[in-house]
Protein backbone atom coordinates (compact mmCIF):
# COMPACT_ATOMS: atom_id res chain seq x y z
CA UNK A 1 0.00 0.00 0.00
CA UNK A 2 1.44 3.40 -1.01
CA UNK A 3 1.32 6.61 0.27
CA UNK A 4 -2.19 7.63 -2.23
CA UNK A 5 -3.92 4.43 -0.82
CA UNK A 6 -3.03 5.29 2.78
CA UNK A 7 -4.25 9.10 2.26
CA UNK A 8 -7.43 7.85 0.74
CA UNK A 9 -7.89 5.41 3.70
CA UNK A 10 -7.38 8.39 5.94
CA UNK A 11 -10.04 10.57 3.74
CA UNK A 12 -12.64 7.56 4.06
CA UNK A 13 -12.16 7.62 7.78
CA UNK A 14 -12.45 11.12 7.86
CA UNK A 15 -15.80 11.03 5.95
CA UNK A 16 -17.48 7.94 8.30
CA UNK A 17 -16.71 10.32 11.47
CA UNK A 18 -17.95 13.45 9.97
CA UNK A 19 -21.30 11.35 8.72
CA UNK A 20 -21.82 10.19 12.64
CA UNK A 21 -24.38 8.19 13.25
CA UNK A 22 -24.70 7.64 9.76
CA UNK A 23 -27.44 9.27 6.93
CA UNK A 24 -30.63 7.72 8.12
CA UNK A 25 -30.23 9.30 11.85
CA UNK A 26 -29.01 12.47 10.82
CA UNK A 27 -32.54 12.70 8.51
CA UNK A 28 -34.14 11.64 11.79
CA UNK A 29 -32.28 14.15 13.96
CA UNK A 30 -33.38 17.11 10.94
CA UNK A 31 -37.14 15.76 11.20
CA UNK A 32 -37.21 16.86 14.81
CA UNK A 33 -35.99 20.06 14.00
CA UNK A 34 -32.71 20.18 15.12
CA UNK A 35 -29.38 20.20 13.25
CA UNK A 36 -26.73 18.00 13.54
CA UNK A 37 -23.24 18.81 15.72
CA UNK A 38 -21.43 19.82 12.73
CA UNK A 39 -24.17 22.00 11.15
CA UNK A 40 -24.31 23.80 14.44
CA UNK A 41 -20.68 24.33 14.41
CA UNK A 42 -20.56 25.78 10.98
CA UNK A 43 -23.56 28.41 12.07
CA UNK A 44 -21.67 29.12 15.08
CA UNK A 45 -18.62 30.00 13.62
CA UNK A 46 -16.86 32.10 11.00
CA UNK A 47 -17.24 30.82 7.54
CA UNK A 48 -14.11 27.92 7.54
CA UNK A 49 -12.37 28.88 10.50
CA UNK A 50 -13.30 25.41 12.30
CA UNK A 51 -10.51 22.93 12.97
CA UNK A 52 -11.46 19.63 14.54
CA UNK A 53 -9.47 17.73 17.06
CA UNK A 54 -9.32 14.03 18.32
CA UNK A 55 -11.83 12.94 15.30
CA UNK A 56 -10.80 9.64 15.71
CA UNK A 57 -11.04 8.30 19.52
CA UNK A 58 -13.91 5.78 20.29
CA UNK A 59 -14.98 4.07 23.22
CA UNK A 60 -12.68 1.18 24.77
CA UNK A 61 -15.95 -1.50 23.66
CA UNK A 62 -15.47 -2.95 27.33
CA UNK A 63 -18.80 -3.99 28.32
CA UNK A 64 -20.86 -3.78 25.02
CA UNK A 65 -19.69 -5.55 22.31
CA UNK A 66 -18.30 -3.27 19.34
CA UNK A 67 -20.69 -1.13 18.62
CA UNK A 68 -18.83 1.60 16.65
CA UNK A 69 -18.79 5.75 17.96
CA UNK A 70 -17.62 7.39 15.38
CA UNK A 71 -16.35 10.70 17.32
CA UNK A 72 -17.62 8.93 20.09
CA UNK A 73 -20.30 11.01 19.68
CA UNK A 74 -18.97 14.32 20.57
CA UNK A 75 -17.00 16.75 17.91
CA UNK A 76 -14.52 19.38 19.44
CA UNK A 77 -12.11 21.51 18.31
CA UNK A 78 -11.24 25.43 17.36
CA UNK A 79 -12.68 28.43 15.46
CA UNK A 80 -13.11 32.09 15.43
CA UNK A 81 -16.10 34.59 16.17
CA UNK A 82 -15.43 37.60 14.48
CA UNK A 83 -12.05 36.81 13.95
CA UNK A 84 -11.31 36.24 17.52
CA UNK A 85 -10.62 32.65 18.63
CA UNK A 86 -13.14 30.21 20.73
CA UNK A 87 -12.69 26.62 21.46
CA UNK A 88 -16.15 24.57 20.68
CA UNK A 89 -17.63 20.70 21.52
CA UNK A 90 -20.87 19.86 20.30
CA UNK A 91 -22.55 16.54 21.27
CA UNK A 92 -23.57 14.52 18.73
CA UNK A 93 -27.16 12.43 19.00
CA UNK A 94 -26.99 10.80 16.16
CA UNK A 95 -24.42 8.73 17.83
CA UNK A 96 -25.45 6.94 20.62
CA UNK A 97 -28.04 10.11 21.19
CA UNK A 98 -24.90 11.76 22.65
CA UNK A 99 -24.60 9.85 25.73
CA UNK A 100 -21.60 10.90 27.77
CA UNK A 101 -19.12 8.13 28.31
CA UNK A 102 -15.17 7.79 29.29
CA UNK A 103 -14.01 8.82 26.28
CA UNK A 104 -16.27 11.34 25.35
CA UNK A 105 -15.65 12.96 28.31
CA UNK A 106 -12.01 13.11 27.76
CA UNK A 107 -12.75 15.13 24.53
CA UNK A 108 -14.87 18.09 25.79
CA UNK A 109 -12.19 17.59 29.26
CA UNK A 110 -8.54 18.14 26.74
CA UNK A 111 -10.65 20.70 24.61
CA UNK A 112 -11.25 22.49 27.82
CA UNK A 113 -8.05 22.25 28.44
CA UNK A 114 -6.74 24.11 25.31
CA UNK A 115 -9.35 26.84 25.99
CA UNK A 116 -8.01 27.51 29.29
CA UNK A 117 -4.62 27.14 28.69
CA UNK A 118 -4.60 29.36 25.44
CA UNK A 119 -7.04 32.34 27.08
CA UNK A 120 -10.15 31.97 25.02
CA UNK A 121 -13.73 31.02 25.62
CA UNK A 122 -15.52 27.64 25.70
CA UNK A 123 -18.80 26.97 24.37
CA UNK A 124 -20.53 23.59 24.83
CA UNK A 125 -23.30 22.71 22.06
CA UNK A 126 -25.18 20.26 24.82
CA UNK A 127 -27.95 17.65 23.26
CA UNK A 128 -27.42 14.05 24.71
CA UNK A 129 -29.53 11.48 26.49
CA UNK A 130 -27.51 11.75 29.42
CA UNK A 131 -24.86 9.33 30.74
CA UNK A 132 -23.87 5.84 28.51
CA UNK A 133 -24.78 3.59 31.31
CA UNK A 134 -23.00 0.90 29.55
CA UNK A 135 -20.18 2.06 31.03
CA UNK A 136 -21.12 2.41 34.09
CA UNK A 137 -18.95 4.28 36.76
CA UNK A 138 -16.74 5.77 33.84
CA UNK A 139 -19.32 7.99 32.58
CA UNK A 140 -20.05 8.94 36.23
CA UNK A 141 -15.97 9.32 36.31
CA UNK A 142 -16.21 11.59 33.11
CA UNK A 143 -18.54 14.18 34.04
CA UNK A 144 -17.11 14.70 37.36
CA UNK A 145 -13.75 15.76 35.01
CA UNK A 146 -16.39 18.03 33.33
CA UNK A 147 -17.13 19.41 36.42
CA UNK A 148 -14.28 19.91 37.97
CA UNK A 149 -12.67 21.89 34.69
CA UNK A 150 -15.85 23.61 34.61
CA UNK A 151 -15.30 25.17 38.96
CA UNK A 152 -11.51 25.95 38.19
CA UNK A 153 -11.45 27.60 35.23
CA UNK A 154 -14.42 30.21 36.04
CA UNK A 155 -13.38 33.45 36.02
CA UNK A 156 -10.29 32.00 33.76
CA UNK A 157 -11.87 32.06 30.30
CA UNK A 158 -15.76 32.85 29.77
CA UNK A 159 -17.94 29.41 29.78
CA UNK A 160 -20.84 29.35 27.57
CA UNK A 161 -23.36 26.38 27.36
CA UNK A 162 -25.88 26.02 24.65
CA UNK A 163 -29.03 23.86 25.23
CA UNK A 164 -29.71 22.41 22.15
CA UNK A 165 -31.96 19.04 23.44
CA UNK A 166 -31.73 16.75 26.31
CA UNK A 167 -29.50 17.85 29.15
CA UNK A 168 -31.11 15.24 32.08
CA UNK A 169 -29.28 14.36 35.33
CA UNK A 170 -25.97 15.00 36.43
CA UNK A 171 -25.14 16.46 33.12
CA UNK A 172 -27.30 19.20 33.99
CA UNK A 173 -24.44 20.75 36.58
CA UNK A 174 -21.85 21.65 34.10
CA UNK A 175 -24.14 24.03 32.33
CA UNK A 176 -25.26 25.38 35.89
CA UNK A 177 -21.65 26.29 36.99
CA UNK A 178 -20.50 27.76 33.36
CA UNK A 179 -21.17 31.65 33.09
CA UNK A 180 -24.42 31.95 30.19
CA UNK A 181 -27.25 29.15 29.38
CA UNK A 182 -29.03 29.12 25.79
CA UNK A 183 -31.85 27.49 25.43
CA UNK A 184 -33.77 26.45 22.39
CA UNK A 185 -37.42 27.13 23.08
CA UNK A 186 -39.32 23.74 22.55
CA UNK A 187 -36.76 21.55 21.52
CA UNK A 188 -34.18 21.72 24.85
CA UNK A 189 -34.87 20.73 27.84
CA UNK A 190 -33.04 20.49 31.30
CA UNK A 191 -33.85 18.87 34.70
CA UNK A 192 -32.44 16.34 37.08
CA UNK A 193 -35.07 13.80 37.16
CA UNK A 194 -37.17 12.93 33.98
CA UNK A 195 -41.18 13.00 33.72
CA UNK A 196 -41.82 8.95 34.29
CA UNK A 197 -39.26 9.32 37.36
CA UNK A 198 -41.49 12.24 38.96
CA UNK A 199 -44.64 10.58 38.43
CA UNK A 200 -43.21 7.16 39.77
CA UNK A 201 -42.18 8.61 43.18
CA UNK A 202 -44.59 11.52 43.66
CA UNK A 203 -47.20 10.62 41.78
CA UNK A 204 -47.76 14.16 39.77
CA UNK A 205 -47.68 14.08 35.83
CA UNK A 206 -45.66 16.15 33.94
CA UNK A 207 -44.82 16.73 30.74
CA UNK A 208 -40.70 17.09 29.51
CA UNK A 209 -41.36 20.49 28.23
CA UNK A 210 -43.64 22.04 31.61
CA UNK A 211 -41.04 20.32 33.44
CA UNK A 212 -38.08 21.48 32.05
CA UNK A 213 -38.40 23.43 28.95
CA UNK A 214 -36.80 27.28 28.04
CA UNK A 215 -39.99 28.48 29.11
CA UNK A 216 -40.06 27.64 32.51
CA UNK A 217 -35.61 28.00 33.06
CA UNK A 218 -36.16 31.66 31.34
CA UNK A 219 -39.06 32.78 33.57
CA UNK A 220 -39.22 30.53 36.84
CA UNK A 221 -36.16 28.82 37.92
CA UNK A 222 -33.90 31.28 36.37
CA UNK A 223 -31.40 28.53 35.11
CA UNK A 224 -31.25 29.51 31.38
CA UNK A 225 -30.70 33.19 30.76
CA UNK A 226 -31.08 33.63 26.58
CA UNK A 227 -33.80 32.03 25.32
CA UNK A 228 -34.33 31.67 20.93
CA UNK A 229 -37.30 30.37 18.94
CA UNK A 230 -34.81 28.63 16.41
CA UNK A 231 -31.45 27.04 16.82
CA UNK A 232 -30.24 29.40 13.82
CA UNK A 233 -30.96 32.03 16.05
CA UNK A 234 -29.40 31.27 19.24
CA UNK A 235 -26.13 30.34 18.14
CA UNK A 236 -26.39 34.39 16.51
CA UNK A 237 -27.30 35.16 20.00
CA UNK A 238 -24.49 33.46 21.22
CA UNK A 239 -22.40 35.66 18.61
CA UNK A 240 -23.51 38.94 19.80
CA UNK A 241 -22.71 37.84 23.62
CA UNK A 242 -19.04 37.29 22.66
CA UNK A 243 -18.39 40.03 20.96
CA UNK A 244 -19.27 42.10 23.80
CA UNK A 245 -16.95 39.26 26.19
CA UNK A 246 -13.25 39.29 26.41
CA UNK A 247 -11.01 36.23 25.73
CA UNK A 248 -9.95 35.72 29.33
CA UNK A 249 -9.75 37.39 32.83
CA UNK A 250 -6.04 39.34 32.26
CA UNK A 251 -7.47 40.92 28.96
CA UNK A 252 -9.64 43.78 28.33
CA UNK A 253 -13.11 43.81 26.60
CA UNK A 254 -12.93 44.72 23.19
CA UNK A 255 -13.68 48.00 21.71
CA UNK A 256 -16.34 48.61 18.81
CA UNK A 257 -16.94 52.54 17.89
CA UNK A 258 -20.67 52.70 17.44
CA UNK A 259 -22.13 53.29 14.40
CA UNK A 260 -23.72 56.38 15.26
CA UNK A 261 -21.40 58.73 17.25
CA UNK A 262 -23.12 61.07 19.55
CA UNK A 263 -20.55 63.83 20.46
CA UNK A 264 -20.15 64.08 23.60
CA UNK A 265 -21.45 67.49 24.70
CA UNK A 266 -24.71 66.46 22.57
CA UNK A 267 -27.49 66.64 25.17
CA UNK A 268 -30.37 63.41 25.47
CA UNK A 269 -33.56 65.71 25.81
CA UNK A 270 -35.68 62.60 26.39
CA UNK A 271 -34.23 61.18 28.97
CA UNK A 272 -35.90 64.26 30.85
CA UNK A 273 -39.60 62.55 29.63
CA UNK A 274 -38.85 59.12 30.61
CA UNK A 275 -38.62 58.88 34.67
CA UNK A 276 -41.37 60.56 36.18
CA UNK A 277 -40.58 63.02 39.28
CA UNK A 278 -43.64 61.78 41.39
CA UNK A 279 -42.43 58.12 42.49
CA UNK A 280 -45.20 56.40 42.67
CA UNK A 281 -45.50 56.37 38.71
CA UNK A 282 -43.67 53.73 36.86
CA UNK A 283 -41.53 53.13 33.77
CA UNK A 284 -39.43 51.27 32.02
CA UNK A 285 -35.81 51.36 32.87
CA UNK A 286 -34.94 50.07 29.69
CA UNK A 287 -35.54 52.89 27.66
CA UNK A 288 -33.59 54.85 30.30
CA UNK A 289 -30.43 52.66 29.12
CA UNK A 290 -31.38 52.58 25.39
CA UNK A 291 -31.28 56.28 25.34
CA UNK A 292 -27.80 56.54 26.72
CA UNK A 293 -25.58 53.95 25.36
CA UNK A 294 -24.06 53.53 22.15
CA UNK A 295 -27.16 52.74 19.57
CA UNK A 296 -29.62 51.81 21.61
CA UNK A 297 -27.54 48.29 21.76
CA UNK A 298 -28.26 47.02 24.71
CA UNK A 299 -28.22 42.93 25.18
CA UNK A 300 -30.66 42.04 28.26
CA UNK A 301 -29.35 39.00 30.42
CA UNK A 302 -32.10 36.56 31.91
CA UNK A 303 -35.21 38.90 30.44
CA UNK A 304 -38.29 36.95 31.91
CA UNK A 305 -36.62 36.44 35.52
CA UNK A 306 -36.79 38.36 38.38
CA UNK A 307 -38.17 41.47 36.05
CA UNK A 308 -37.44 43.93 38.62
CA UNK A 309 -34.04 44.02 38.24
CA UNK A 310 -32.15 44.57 34.86
CA UNK A 311 -28.72 43.29 33.85
CA UNK A 312 -26.73 43.15 30.55
CA UNK A 313 -24.35 44.38 28.23
CA UNK A 314 -23.85 47.50 26.33
CA UNK A 315 -21.29 49.73 25.21
CA UNK A 316 -20.17 53.20 25.99
CA UNK A 317 -17.64 55.66 23.59
CA UNK A 318 -17.15 51.80 22.48
CA UNK A 319 -16.65 50.08 25.56
CA UNK A 320 -18.26 47.21 27.00
CA UNK A 321 -20.22 48.15 30.03
CA UNK A 322 -22.23 46.09 32.52
CA UNK A 323 -25.52 47.31 33.83
CA UNK A 324 -27.64 46.68 36.76
CA UNK A 325 -30.52 48.50 36.86
CA UNK A 326 -33.82 48.85 38.91
CA UNK A 327 -37.41 48.67 37.36
CA UNK A 328 -39.79 50.26 38.63
CA UNK A 329 -42.17 48.66 36.27
CA UNK A 330 -42.04 45.73 38.30
CA UNK A 331 -42.40 45.67 42.32
CA UNK A 332 -41.88 49.31 41.92
CA UNK A 333 -37.62 47.96 41.52
CA UNK A 334 -37.40 46.97 44.79
CA UNK A 335 -35.21 43.90 45.27
CA UNK A 336 -36.52 40.44 46.39
CA UNK A 337 -34.67 36.78 46.72
CA UNK A 338 -34.30 36.32 42.74
CA UNK A 339 -33.56 39.52 41.66
CA UNK A 340 -30.75 39.45 44.32
CA UNK A 341 -28.98 36.30 43.16
CA UNK A 342 -29.58 37.43 39.19
CA UNK A 343 -27.84 40.47 40.35
CA UNK A 344 -25.16 39.32 42.43
CA UNK A 345 -24.26 36.90 39.97
CA UNK A 346 -23.90 39.11 36.85
CA UNK A 347 -21.77 41.68 39.20
CA UNK A 348 -19.54 38.94 39.64
CA UNK A 349 -19.45 38.08 36.24
CA UNK A 350 -18.86 41.29 35.52
CA UNK A 351 -15.95 41.46 37.91
CA UNK A 352 -14.33 38.46 36.69
CA UNK A 353 -13.43 39.86 33.22
CA UNK A 354 -12.21 43.29 33.73
CA UNK A 355 -16.36 44.74 32.50
CA UNK A 356 -17.03 48.38 34.42
CA UNK A 357 -20.07 48.01 36.16
CA UNK A 358 -22.78 50.94 35.45
CA UNK A 359 -25.83 50.69 38.38
CA UNK A 360 -28.67 53.05 37.55
CA UNK A 361 -30.44 53.16 40.77
CA UNK A 362 -34.50 53.49 41.97
CA UNK A 363 -35.34 51.58 44.43
CA UNK A 364 -37.93 51.78 47.30
CA UNK A 365 -35.97 48.83 49.17
CA UNK A 366 -36.19 45.17 49.68
CA UNK A 367 -39.47 43.89 49.47
CA UNK A 368 -41.55 42.94 52.44
CA UNK A 369 -42.93 40.00 53.53
CA UNK A 370 -43.45 36.44 55.31
CA UNK A 371 -42.06 34.65 52.17
CA UNK A 372 -39.27 37.02 51.78
CA UNK A 373 -38.24 36.61 55.12
CA UNK A 374 -38.66 33.28 55.71
CA UNK A 375 -37.03 32.45 52.29
CA UNK A 376 -33.67 34.21 53.32
CA UNK A 377 -33.85 37.35 52.14
CA UNK A 378 -31.58 38.57 54.68
CA UNK A 379 -29.33 35.85 52.84
CA UNK A 380 -29.57 36.50 49.13
CA UNK A 381 -30.02 40.26 49.92
CA UNK A 382 -26.32 40.24 51.75
CA UNK A 383 -24.68 38.72 47.71
CA UNK A 384 -25.57 41.76 46.41
CA UNK A 385 -23.57 43.93 48.92
CA UNK A 386 -20.93 41.21 48.91
CA UNK A 387 -20.36 41.10 45.18
CA UNK A 388 -20.31 45.09 44.91
CA UNK A 389 -18.01 45.27 47.83
CA UNK A 390 -15.86 42.45 46.34
CA UNK A 391 -15.57 44.37 42.47
CA UNK A 392 -12.81 46.11 42.02
CA UNK A 393 -13.55 47.02 38.01
CA UNK A 394 -14.56 50.85 37.44
CA UNK A 395 -17.77 51.28 39.39
CA UNK A 396 -20.12 53.93 38.69
CA UNK A 397 -23.94 54.39 39.80
CA UNK A 398 -26.76 56.89 38.50
CA UNK A 399 -29.45 57.55 41.09
CA UNK A 400 -32.48 58.23 39.21
CA UNK A 401 -34.94 58.89 41.34
CA UNK A 402 -35.29 57.02 44.77
CA UNK A 403 -32.81 55.54 46.81
CA UNK A 404 -34.35 54.17 50.50
CA UNK A 405 -32.69 52.38 52.98
CA UNK A 406 -30.40 49.20 52.78
CA UNK A 407 -31.04 48.64 48.92
CA UNK A 408 -29.43 51.75 48.87
CA UNK A 409 -26.21 50.94 50.56
CA UNK A 410 -26.43 47.62 48.79
CA UNK A 411 -26.59 49.22 44.96
CA UNK A 412 -22.81 50.36 45.07
CA UNK A 413 -22.96 53.21 47.32
CA UNK A 414 -19.64 54.81 47.99
CA UNK A 415 -20.11 53.20 51.36
CA UNK A 416 -19.54 50.02 49.53
CA UNK A 417 -16.74 50.95 46.97
CA UNK A 418 -18.57 52.77 43.86
CA UNK A 419 -15.67 55.07 42.75
CA UNK A 420 -18.28 57.55 41.36
CA UNK A 421 -22.06 58.62 42.64
CA UNK A 422 -23.80 60.67 40.41
CA UNK A 423 -27.43 61.87 41.42
CA UNK A 424 -30.46 63.62 38.69
CA UNK A 425 -31.98 66.42 40.84
CA UNK A 426 -35.23 65.07 41.38
CA UNK A 427 -33.27 62.44 43.39
CA UNK A 428 -34.93 61.57 46.98
CA UNK A 429 -32.12 59.49 49.22
CA UNK A 430 -33.13 58.62 52.50
CA UNK A 431 -33.79 55.58 55.24
CA UNK A 432 -37.19 55.20 53.60
CA UNK A 433 -39.96 57.41 51.46
CA UNK A 434 -41.01 60.87 53.56
CA UNK A 435 -44.72 59.34 53.41
CA UNK A 436 -43.62 56.44 55.91
CA UNK A 437 -40.92 58.99 57.53
CA UNK A 438 -43.20 61.60 58.40
CA UNK A 439 -45.74 59.25 59.61
CA UNK A 440 -43.09 57.89 62.10
CA UNK A 441 -41.50 60.85 63.69
CA UNK A 442 -44.21 63.36 63.37
CA UNK A 443 -47.25 60.76 64.63
CA UNK A 444 -48.01 62.80 67.57
CA UNK A 445 -48.23 66.01 66.05
CA UNK A 446 -50.16 64.93 62.76
CA UNK A 447 -52.87 62.78 65.23
CA UNK A 448 -52.93 65.78 67.78
CA UNK A 449 -53.28 68.64 64.93
CA UNK A 450 -56.55 69.70 64.20
CA UNK A 451 -56.03 69.08 60.21
CA UNK A 452 -54.12 66.00 60.50
CA UNK A 453 -54.19 65.22 57.01
CA UNK A 454 -52.77 69.06 56.42
CA UNK A 455 -50.19 68.41 58.66
CA UNK A 456 -48.61 65.36 56.99
CA UNK A 457 -48.90 66.68 53.63
CA UNK A 458 -46.96 69.27 55.77
CA UNK A 459 -44.58 67.35 57.60
CA UNK A 460 -43.79 64.86 54.75
CA UNK A 461 -43.11 68.26 52.45
CA UNK A 462 -40.65 69.40 55.29
CA UNK A 463 -38.50 66.08 55.57
CA UNK A 464 -38.44 65.70 51.63
CA UNK A 465 -36.87 69.05 51.72
CA UNK A 466 -34.97 68.56 54.47
CA UNK A 467 -33.51 65.26 54.30
CA UNK A 468 -34.58 63.07 51.09
CA UNK A 469 -32.97 65.13 48.17
CA UNK A 470 -29.45 64.96 46.37
CA UNK A 471 -27.98 67.75 47.95
CA UNK A 472 -27.90 66.61 51.61
CA UNK A 473 -25.82 63.09 50.27
CA UNK A 474 -23.90 65.38 48.14
CA UNK A 475 -22.91 68.05 50.86
CA UNK A 476 -21.71 64.31 53.07
CA UNK A 477 -19.42 63.24 50.09
CA UNK A 478 -22.06 60.17 49.44
CA UNK A 479 -22.59 61.30 45.90
CA UNK A 480 -19.89 63.15 44.32
CA UNK A 481 -22.25 65.50 41.74
CA UNK A 482 -25.97 66.42 41.13
CA UNK A 483 -26.11 66.31 37.30
CA UNK A 484 -28.98 67.13 34.48
CA UNK A 485 -30.07 63.48 33.17
CA UNK A 486 -29.90 64.99 29.73
CA UNK A 487 -25.79 65.01 30.48
CA UNK A 488 -25.71 61.41 31.73
CA UNK A 489 -24.04 59.88 28.73
CA UNK A 490 -21.37 62.55 28.83
CA UNK A 491 -20.96 61.80 32.86
CA UNK A 492 -20.82 58.34 32.07
CA UNK A 493 -18.36 58.48 29.28
CA UNK A 494 -15.73 60.84 31.51
CA UNK A 495 -15.93 58.70 34.38
CA UNK A 496 -15.00 55.19 32.46
CA UNK A 497 -12.03 57.27 31.06
CA UNK A 498 -11.06 58.55 34.09
CA UNK A 499 -11.14 55.11 35.72
CA UNK A 500 -9.96 53.17 32.24
CA UNK A 501 -6.54 52.35 34.38
CA UNK A 502 -7.70 51.62 37.59
CA UNK A 503 -5.94 49.56 39.84
CA UNK A 504 -7.27 48.17 42.79
CA UNK A 505 -6.09 45.45 44.96
CA UNK A 506 -8.52 43.43 47.96
CA UNK A 507 -6.79 41.64 51.14
CA UNK A 508 -4.70 38.55 50.58
CA UNK A 509 -6.44 35.99 51.11
CA UNK A 510 -7.72 32.66 49.97
CA UNK A 511 -10.90 33.81 49.02
CA UNK A 512 -13.96 35.13 50.54
CA UNK A 513 -17.08 33.37 51.64
CA UNK A 514 -19.79 34.70 50.17
CA UNK A 515 -23.14 34.16 51.90
CA UNK A 516 -24.71 31.18 49.22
Amino acid sequence: MDMLDRINELEERREKVKLGGGEARIDAQHNRGKMTARERIDLLVDEGTFVELNPFIEHRGLDYGSAEAPGEGVVTGYGKVEGRLIFVFAQDFTVFGGALGEMHAQKIAKVMDLAAENGAPIIGLNDSGGARIQEGVLSLDGYGHIFYRNAIYSGVVPQISVIMGPCAGGAVYSPAITDFVFMVEKTSQMFITGPKVIESVTGAKINSENLGGAKVHSSVSGNAHFTAASEEQVLKDVRKLIAFLPQNHSEKTPIKKPKQSKPLDERIEELIDIVPVDGTKVYDVRHVIEKIVDDEDFLEVQPKFAKNIVCGFARIEGETVGIVANNPKMMAGGLDIDSSDKCSRFIRFCDCYNIPLITFEDVSGFIPGVQQEHGGIIRHGAKILYAYSEATVPKITVILRKAFGGAYVALNSKAIGADVVYAWPNTEIAVMGPEGAANIIFAKEINESDNPEATRAAKIADYRERFANPYVAARNGMVDDVIDPRDTRKSLAQALDMLRNKKKELPKKKHGNIPL
